[in-house]
């Protein structure tokens, strides 16, 4: 079974607590919204350390380091079956200048064509009640879990 690695990134600021979430890229997201976002992750290999696989996604999808206290949250399992590991951190970063690394894709699917696009095309800070109308169904218990510490 397929599991991927993110890093749920919160910070509080006046007695609110804010989420940091992607938007993927590409032109079968680039009309989609509520649901479609998700925290930085991607897929581990067979026998890799699952938080530096994490750490390393969010590198290629921000385009920023990420270093501190990561707390483990409770795997959960998307609609698809794959599984995501997910490990929560407070901090901060600056969403204006965030970039994200290229991937292929085939588009439109089944044509043989490759398109060249950013795994993501946005990076934005959402309240606890936003991100979760915003985020993959599946992982809108990462932010209840933080959200309860």
């Amino acid at each position: 079974m397929k599991t991927s690695a993110g890093i749920l990134l919160y910070k509080k600021l006046q007695g609110n607590t804010y989420f940091f979430l992607v938007h993927p890229g590409g032109p079968f997201w680039k009309h989609k919204d509520a649901g479609a976002w998700s925290i930085p992750k991607g897929e581990t290999e067979k026998d890799e350390d699952p938080l530096e696989r994490a750490r390393i996604e969010f590198k290629e999808e921000t385009g920023k380091e990420i270093d501190g206290n990561f707390m483990p949250l409770t795997p959960i399992r998307q609609k698809s079956g794959k599984w995501v590991k997910a490990w929560a951190m407070e901090g901060d970063i600056a969403t204006d200048n965030c970039n994200s690394n290229l991937i292929q894709l085939e588009w439109p699917p089944r044509s043989g064509k490759q398109i060249q696009i950013p795994e993501v095309d946005r990076w934005e800070w959402f309240t606890a009640t936003e991100a979760m109308q915003k985020i993959n169904p599946a992982q809108v218990a990462f932010i209840k879990e933080v959200l309860a510490l």
